[in-house]
């Protein structure tokens, strides 16, 4: 399981240009679902998710969470994040989970980072064209991927 983690001042997802999910403060995650992918990759990106110290404190300093700060979380599918570009100049998404594997698991974390921020979280609409948008605060991006958990 693959995760783009931006830190936004607000973010929103959009389908058939009408604005389904939007935050302000918080958290744009954008997440890639492979084949592999199972419950304690599930468990362990939401918590780190959740956990992540990237919120300035009272000093300007980056040691608190969304959580601590009440901030929103709006998750978005990406089977892109997947793509292998090692040959040719057309990305191959073989990795990405098929959606009957990856809708299930997409739910499941949905539900895991909701139980972990103690509150619902919004969503984008797995397989949709959507057109995202956000203001990246900072900014701050941070990769992750729970096969590179050690």
């Amino acid at each position: 399981m693959m995760a783009v983690i931006q830190r936004v001042s607000s973010a929103s997802v959009a389908i058939n240009e009408k604005v389904k999910s939007q935050i302000d403060h918080g958290l744009l995650v954008l997440l890639g679902i492979e084949e592999a992918d199972g419950m304690e990759d599930i468990e362990w990106l939401a918590g780190k998710i959740t956990g992540l110290r990237i919120f300035n404190d009272a000093e300007g300093v980056m040691n608190i969470s969304v959580k601590d700060t009440g901030g929103d979380i709006l998750v978005v599918s990406q089977f892109t994040l997947h793509a292998s570009t090692k040959k040719g100049n057309r990305p191959s998404y073989i990795k990405a989970a098929k959606p009957d594997i990856a809708i299930p698991l997409y739910e499941k974390f949905i539900a895991a980072i909701s139980s972990a921020l103690g509150k619902p979280v919004q969503t984008g609409t797995f397989g949709a064209d959507m057109k995202v948008q956000l203001v990246n605060d900072g900014p701050v991006t941070i990769l992750m991927d729970t096969k590179n958990k050690v």
